[in-house]
């Protein structure tokens, strides 16, 4: 028998090939979004800790805007864009929104601007003449005092698009009545419009100029109107620097533009990354978003007790269709109730890649932590599943977006949120979007896009029925007792992970690795031999507090953060050799033969408002090591502050120690200890 030629070597794909691959195989275009959240690097004031906006924040958005312009999206278009409206706030929060259309090409070509030259009264007064002729129509400029800025000139110019016929009209609004509010913000809104003719359309051009530079606000339209706009704009404005640009954009399905957006968010700056046909987009977008953040002074982590925490604020991910009439999920119901259903059966993709603030008083709660019943679930669920086939997106958003929903009934705060996948009442409603929230902004741009591959790959992975869960899963007390420990998680993450391979799409298990040690530090790791001591923190679902009056007339709901707990984990030498006491307390480790851990939930701080205000905190925690034949003391711990964790302290000479009071041992089925007991 001759030997055999060797050929050339296989080319194994990688698992985002092999995703993708499939989804064209099942003839599914998924597309991916993002919501990443950036800091300073000193992140000092209220807006880089609970306030959504401050001094800084928006000229750190126009630095990262104008970098992303310059690194990824030279001929792009910044809006300046009035964002959403809370209670408590006075203005609007702003958004800055890099616009080009869909394929790649400019929506206006921006010559190359004159950064010294600012327009005069005269020119600008030309410059709206030009636009009135190039829209076909006589524009009436009207002429308005700004309360804040006496020497900054203003101009409204009544303008809207009906049916592609453009319209202007007079403002005959009486002198003293002239002049813009006295609110912050651009001109565009702070018009005196309860004084607007009736029969006009409430849609109105503006134009700022100052010594410093000029403005344009440019009213609500229609993609194609706006984008002919754009277009008048930057071919009659060459002479001068750019101008900056306002207005309202128009929420666009249909994958005509591509739009990037940075926006105010409490504590953070929120990233809206652009819609991403695969994950390798995605991928290069959130590394892109590093350095570009770095050349500003921005990043995606901030310093706490010496370590690398998260923002604070979240990186919620995305999925759906390049458009409205391409999206995959509106006529395969079966695979979104199989989504949902396969989260609801492992909650570390609930626990362990969000903040520390979880359970049923988070910004994410799961299904089985919000306002639905389990029989409401089980009988949507089923419902879905029984659907005709063809597009059943109104029935979806009809039965699901009432479901996912916290206590109170907030459809926003939901681990998988249907606010913007089919919901006519809110003007970015009806998008088709699916939003995974319990993800928290990661220190690792590697570890963003690891949890990014994990989550198409189960959306692959479930197109197959056979891979659905049948029905959800009753995890009663062992949610917020067991599921919450780090040694449970990560087993949890491990069936996923087996689950993919036997699949054919195997993950890399160590991004995943690095960020449960990072997610659950080790405050305390003793051994000798066998015997062996792991002190891992843990999470704690904090408890919701009543309505509290805040600064402003309103009111906000609190959660008690003071409450930490953290995981012993124990071999079963060292539970045979010794013993430990907590706070002069013996803990009651479970018997050599058995296995699981045990959790210790107490208070770190004293806090104003908390649950329970009569019981002090508990820390310092001293932890101290014993024999247990003989009960000589070997080895003390104390716990200052849960970011430093146990570092030793002496231990006092001396012979036997009488033996304490134990601490209560854990309730039948659980798992965790409580100090405060």
């Amino acid at each position: 028998m001759s030997e055999a030629i060797p050929g050339p070597a296989e080319v194994i794909p990688g698992p985002a090939e092999v995703i993708e691959q499939r989804l064209r195989q099942a003839g599914v275009q998924l597309t991916m979004g993002g919501e990443p959240t950036l800091v300073p690097l000193e992140p000092d004031g209220a807006e880089w800790s609970v306030a959504a906006d401050g001094p800084t924040k928006l000229g750190y958005a126009r630095a990262l805007a104008k970098e992303l312009q310059r690194r990824a999206w030279p001929d792009s278009t910044l809006l300046y864009c009035p964002g959403k409206r809370y209670d408590g706030e006075v203005n609007p929060r702003w958004a800055l929104r890099l616009i080009r259309g869909g394929d790649g090409d400019p929506l206006a070509l921006w010559p190359s601007p004159n950064p010294a030259a600012v327009p005069r009264k005269s020119q600008a007064l030309k410059f709206l003449a030009k636009l009135g002729e190039g829209l076909g129509i006589r524009l009436h400029p009207l002429a308005l005092r700004d309360p804040l800025q006496a020497d900054r000139r203003i101009w409204a110019i009544p303008l809207s698009c009906e049916q592609g016929r453009w319209h202007s009209l007079n403002w005959p609004l009486a002198k003293p009545l002239r002049q813009l509010s006295a609110a912050q913000g651009p001109a565009g809104l702070r018009l005196p419009l309860q004084h607007f003719p009736e029969q006009g359309l409430r849609q109105v051009l503006t134009l700022e100029l100052d010594r410093e530079g000029w403005g344009l606000f440019l009213p609500p339209l229609a993609r194609e109107p706006l984008e002919q706009l754009l277009e008048l704009i930057a071919r009659h404005s060459s002479a001068w620097q750019r101008p900056e640009l306002s207005g309202v954009l128009p929420v666009d399905c249909s994958g005509h533009w591509q739009v990037l957006g940075l926006t105010a968010d409490p504590g953070v700056l929120e990233v809206n990354l652009p819609v991403c046909p695969s994950w390798q987009d995605y991928a290069e977008w959130i590394l892109l978003l590093e350095q570009a953040a770095a050349a500003v002074g921005l990043r995606c982590w901030r310093e706490q007790g010496g370590r690398r925490e998260g923002t604070g604020g979240g990186n919620h991910l995305l999925l759906g269709g390049p458009s409205l009439e391409t999206n995959p999920f509106f006529a395969r119901p079966a695979w979104l109730v199989g989504i949902l259903r396969y989260w609801q059966h492992h909650p570390c993709l609930a626990y362990l890649f969000s903040g520390r603030s979880v359970g049923p008083a988070s910004q994410a709660p799961r299904t089985d932590e919000g306002s639905a019943s389990p029989l409401d679930l089980e009988l949507a669920h089923r419902a879905l599943e029984h659907l005709p086939p063809g597009d059943q997106r109104v029935a979806i958003g009809e039965t699901l977006r009432h479901l996912h929903a916290d206590r109170s009934g907030n459809t926003h705060r939901s681990e998988i949120s249907l606010d913007k996948f089919w919901n006519p009442a809110w003007a970015a409603g009806c998008q088709g979007l699916l939003e995974f929230r319990a993800l928290e902004s990661l220190p690792e741009p590697g570890w963003t896009n690891a949890v990014a591959l994990l989550w198409r790959a189960l959306a692959v992975h479930l197109l197959e029925p056979a891979h659905r869960p049948s029905q959800l899963r009753d995890w009663g007390p062992a949610l917020h007792d067991q599921l919450l420990l780090p040694s449970q998680l990560w087993s949890d993450l491990e069936q996923v992970l087996a689950e993919l391979a036997a699949d054919g799409l195997q993950l890399d298990p160590k991004p995943f690795a690095e960020i449960w040690q990072w997610r659950f530090p080790q405050l305390l790791h003793w051994q000798e031999g066998a015997a062996e001591l792991t002190i891992r923190q843990a999470l704690e679902p904090w408890p919701l507090l009543c309505d509290t009056p805040v600064e402003g007339g309103s009111t906000s709901r609190f959660v008690d953060s003071s409450l930490r707990r953290f995981e012993m984990i124990t071999s079963p030498d060292f539970r045979r050799r010794f013993r430990l006491e907590l706070q002069g307390r013996a803990v009651p480790l479970p018997a050599p033969e058995e296995q699981g851990p045990l959790a210790v939930r107490y208070r770190q701080e004293a806090l104003f408002p908390c649950l329970h205000p009569c019981l002090p905190e508990d820390v310092p925690l001293e932890l101290e090591l014993s024999d247990a034949a003989s009960g000589t003391r070997l080895q003390a711990w104390r716990l200052e502050q849960e970011e430093q964790g146990f570092g030793p302290i002496a231990v006092e000479p001396g012979g036997p120690r009488r033996k304490g009071p134990s601490l209560r041992g854990p309730e039948p089925g659980s798992c965790s200890l409580d100090l405060r007991l």
